[in-house]
C-alpha cells in the first residue's frame, strides 16, 4: 500500500508504525539477499581454486555474474509491469537459488558461469523490485531517513557476506546449501506481505550516450569504478590465496575492503560538496593508484599490512562511482536524472563484465603485481582524462548534493530523486 502524506506534514502515528514494519520487511530481504547471493562470489573463487579451475576460468565466473546483473537491470522493470512485483520478485529469487544449488551438481567452470548469470540476474531483479517498492512507499518527508537506513543495511549486508567465507568450507555441499537457504529466505518478507503492490512505473530508457553527453569524465569514472570493484570483489580471494591467507583471513581481508569503502563516504562526500568534483576524482585516482602499489608491497609484509592495504584500497576506490554520478547530475535537468542514473549503471556494468577475466589472467600469469598494475593503469588513465577535462569546462555554478549511490539497479536514480 502506498503511503503518501501532504507536503510538510508528518505521517500519523499509526501510519508511521505501518511504514516502519513495511520498511523492516524490505530491509530484511536486502540483508538476506546480500548474505545469500553476495556470499557466492568469494565462495566460488575459493571453491574454483580448490577444484583446479584456472585463474581465467575463475575470473570468467565474475564476468558472468555482471552479465546476468545487466540483463536483470534491463528486464526487471518490464517483468514487474507484466506479472506484478511479488511474482517477479519470487521468479528472480528462485533463479538465484537455483543458480546457487546448481553448483553442487557439476564441477565445471562453464556450467558454473551459466549459474552465475542466474545469480547476477537475481541480484539485479530483486534489488530493482525492492527499490521500486521503496520508491512507492516513501514521501519527501521520509525519503532521506529511508535511504539512509537502506544504505547502511546494504553495506552491512555486503560486509556480512564477506565474513561468511570464514565459516563456509570451499567446494562443500553444505556451504552452497546455506547460501541457497539464505537466498530463499529473502523471498518471505516481500512475497508474503498483505500490502498491495505499488503501481508499476515505466521502465527508464537506456541511453548510455546520455552519460557521456552530460559528463565524459563521469562516464569514464563509473567505467573505472566497475573495473576496480569487480576485479577486487571477484578476484580478491585469489589474491588472498596467492599471498598465503587462510579462508577466515580472506574473509577479514574482503571485509576490510568493504569497511574502508564505507568509512570513506563521509569525508569524501564532504570534499565533493565543498570542492571541484573533478579535483576530488583526480585525487581519488591518485590514492587508488597508490593503494595498488601498497597492495603489491604488502604481500610480503604480514597479515596486518595486507588488511591495511585492503582497507585503504576500499577507501580510495569505493567513492569514485558516487562522486562521478554526482558530477554527472550537476549537468542534468530533473527530467533526465532517472535515465542518467540508468546510463551510469550501464557503463559501470560494462567495466565490471570485462574486468574479472583480465584481472584473473594477469594474476595467474604475473602474480599480484600483474593484477594491481592493470588496476593502477586504469586509474592513471582516469587521472589524465580528469586533468584534461578540468581545462575543457568550468566548474558548474549550481551542484547537486553528494550522496552514496548503491550500485543495485537502474531504478536507483528514481529512488534518490526528491519529488516536488
Amino acid at each position: 500500500m502506498r503511503a503518501v502524506c501532504p507536503p510538510g506534514d508528518s505521517p500519523p502515528p499509526g501510519l508511521r508504525v505501518r511504514l516502519l514494519i513495511s520498511f523492516a520487511a524490505l530491509f530484511l530481504s536486502v540483508v538476506l539477499l546480500q548474505l545469500g547471493l553476495g556470499g557466492l562470489a568469494p565462495l566460488d573463487a575459493l571453491s574454483g581454486a580448490q577444484l583446479g579451475f584456472s585463474p581465467g576460468q575463475i575470473g570468467m565466473l565474475g564476468s558472468a555474474h555482471f552479465a546476468g546483473f545487466f540483463i536483470g537491470c534491463w528486464w526487471a522493470p518490464r517483468l514487474m509491469g507484466e506479472v506484478g512485483h511479488s511474482r517477479a520478485f519470487a521468479a528472480f529469487g528462485a533463479a538465484g537459488t537455483i543458480g546457487i544449488l546448481g553448483h553442487v551438481l557439476i564441477d565445471d567452470p562453464y556450467a558454473w558461469a551459466l549459474m552465475r548469470v542466474a545469480s547476477g540476474l537475481a541480484v539485479a531483479g530483486c534489488f530493482t523490485i525492492i527499490e521500486a517498492w521503496l520508491q512507492a512507499k516513501v514521501s519527501n518527508e521520509t525519503r532521506g531517513r529511508a535511504m539512509g537506513v537502506y544504505r547502511v543495511v546494504d553495506i552491512l549486508g555486503s560486509l556480512g557476506a564477506q565474513l561468511l567465507i570464514a565459516v563456509l568450507e570451499p567446494a562443500s555441499y553444505v556451504s552452497y546449501t546455506v547460501l541457497a537457504l539464505l537466498s530463499c529466505a529473502a523471498l518471505f518478507p516481500l512475497v508474503l506481505t498483505r500490502a498491495k503492490g505499488p503501481a508499476t512505473g515505466t521502465a527508464p530508457r537506456l541511453r548510455p550516450r546520455l552519460a557521456w553527453e552530460r559528463s565524459p569524465l563521469a562516464a569514464a569514472g563509473v567505467v573505472v569504478s566497475g573495473i576496480t570493484g569487480a576485479a577486487y570483489r571477484m578476484v580478491g580471494p585469489l589474491y588472498g590465496v596467492a599471498v598465503g591467507l587462510e579462508a577466515d583471513q580472506i574473509a577479514l581481508f574482503l571485509a576490510a575492503y568493504v569497511l574502508g569503502g564505507a568509512v570513506a563516504q563521509v569525508p569524501v562526500g564532504w570534499l565533493a560538496d565543498k570542492f571541484d568534483r573533478r579535483a576530488v576524482l583526480n585525487w581519488l585516482s591518485v590514492a587508488s593508484a597508490l593503494a595498488c602499489a601498497l597492495s603489491v608491497l604488502s604481500t610480503g609484509a604480514g597479515i596486518t599490512a595486507i588488511f591495511a592495504a585492503a582497507a585503504f584500497f576500499g577507501f580510495a576506490t569505493f567513492p569514485i562511482y558516487s562522486v562521478a554520478a554526482a558530477h554527472a547530475h550537476d549537468f542534468a535537468n530533473d527530467d533526465e536524472r532517472v535515465e542518467l542514473s540508468a546510463a551510469l549503471m550501464f557503463l559501470y556494468a560494462v567495466g565490471a563484465i570485462a574486468s574479472p577475466v583480465i584481472a584473473a589472467l594477469l594474476l595467474g600469469g604475473f602474480g599480484p603485481t600483474g593484477m594491481f598494475a592493470f588496476l593502477a593503469v586504469s586509474h592513471v588513465l582516469l587521472l589524465v582524462f580528469g586533468l584534461i577535462r578540468m581545462r575543457t569546462r568550468p566548474t558548474p555554478d549550481s551542484r547537486t548534493r553528494y550522496t552514496y549511490v548503491p550500485r543495485t539497479s537502474f531504478l536507483i536514480g528514481r529512488l534518490l530523486r526528491r519529488r516536488k
